[in-house]
This record gives C-alpha cells, sequence and structure tokens, in this order.
C-alpha cells in the first residue's frame, strides 16, 4: 500500500501541532497506519539592522528572528482518508506539502 509523507511547515508552532492532531484522528478514524508527528530541525532566519536610519550616532542595533517549525506524519495511502485530509481548513501561516511512495 503507497505510504502518504505528509511535511507541515509552519511560523506557529500550535497551528502546526493542531493540523498534524486533525491527520492523525483521519487515521485513527480510518483505521489506518500513522506514524508522526516526528519534528524536523526548526530553521532560524536572524535579521539585523540599524536603530538610525541616517546612520549618526552609536553603533546600536535591533536583532529580528523568524522561526519556521516543521513536522512529518505518514499515513497509508487509502482514497477516503486523503481526501479527508485535503479537506481540512488550513491557516494562512501553515503550508502542507504532500507526496506519496
Amino acid at each position: 500500500m503507497p505510504v502518504a509523507r505528509i511535511k507541515i511547515i509552519s511560523r506557529n508552532v500550535k497551528d502546526a501541532h493542531t493540523i498534524s492532531s486533525q491527520i492523525i484522528e483521519i487515521a485513527k478514524l480510518a483505521t489506518i497506519k500513522s506514524r508522526g508527528p516526528v519534528p524536523l530541525p526548526t530553521k532560524r532566519l536572524k535579521i539585523s539592522t540599524r536603530k538610525t536610519p541616517c546612520g549618526d550616532g552609536s553603533h546600536t542595533f535591533e536583532h529580528w528572528e523568524m522561526r519556521i517549525h516543521k513536522l512529518l506524519v505518514e499515513i497509508e495511502g487509502s482514497d477516503q482518508a486523503l481526501r479527508q485530509v485535503m479537506r481540512i481548513p488550513v491557516p494562512d501561516t501553515v503550508q502542507i506539502e504532500m507526496s506519496l511512495s
């Protein structure tokens, strides 16, 4: 049976975990084997900028950071379960990548 790998990418950890828990619930209701959520390494995007736009004054900097969290969930690929996964309402802060193997 094919396996669907679902990668959940989000800036907000809570949104990613709610989507992954919904996918696991769908798999449990359909009595399908599932694995996950497996946390993948968090990507940190860091930016340092000067506080003064003109360059005069003291050399003070502001530091900004954005974290991108990733989760991996694997379920067996039954048509009904995958259709239900596609119907999950996804917030704007979450991206889902799905691949079958």
